[in-house]
Order: structure tokens, then sequence, then C-alpha cells
């Protein structure tokens, strides 16, 4: 990675974050709470796909709770359920499979 790709990676983020920032309070919030939920499991990927979620509902007139229910964690379990986290790249890493725990 260089300097070149670090830069373009830091635009791409303001941007997305000022897209953020031009959410309704309550879209923010969630936001917020789906963004600190998905750092911690590895699974970043997925928060452009959720902001174009949630200007479409915006644009709809919908709130945010129609949109995804009113437990924000069960609605990220539900996105991560077919993505890889962070636990299953360290599990592949030292050698076990992805799930194999408790099997």
């Amino acid at each position: 990675m260089g300097i070149q790709d670090i830069v373009e990676g830091k635009r791409q983020w303001r941007a997305h974050m000022a897209r953020v920032k031009a959410l309704p309070p309550d879209y923010r919030i969630v936001y917020k709470e789906i963004q600190k939920y998905l750092f911690k499991v590895g699974s970043i990927d997925l928060l452009e796909g959720i902001l174009d979620f949630f200007e479409e509902g915006v644009a709809g007139g919908r709130g945010v709770l129609e949109l995804i229910g009113t437990d924000v964690a069960a609605f990220c379990d539900d996105l991560i359920k077919d993505s890889r986290t962070y636990a299953d790249i360290h599990q592949e890493s030292i050698g076990g499979k992805a799930g194999a725990a408790g099997e």
C-alpha cells in the first residue's frame, strides 16, 4: 500500500462520513452504533451498503427503525452471518477451521 492509496482511502472515508452527517439524527445514531459493532467484528466492508440503504430509507420517508427493527444488534448479526469476521480470520491463521469451535 503506497502513500497514494492511503490518501485515496482517506478521501473516500471523508466523503463517506460527509454522507453520514447528511442523514437525519435518528439515522446517524443508529449508523454509529452499527459502525461500532462492525468495527469490533471486522466486517466494515458492509458500511457503504448500509449507508446506501439508509439514504434510500430517508428518501422514502421511512424511519430508521422501520428499516432495521428495534434490535440493532440482531440486525447486525443478520448482516454478518455470511461474512468473514476477525474471529474467523484469526481462527484460520492458527490453523483451525472457522466456526469449528464447539462442534
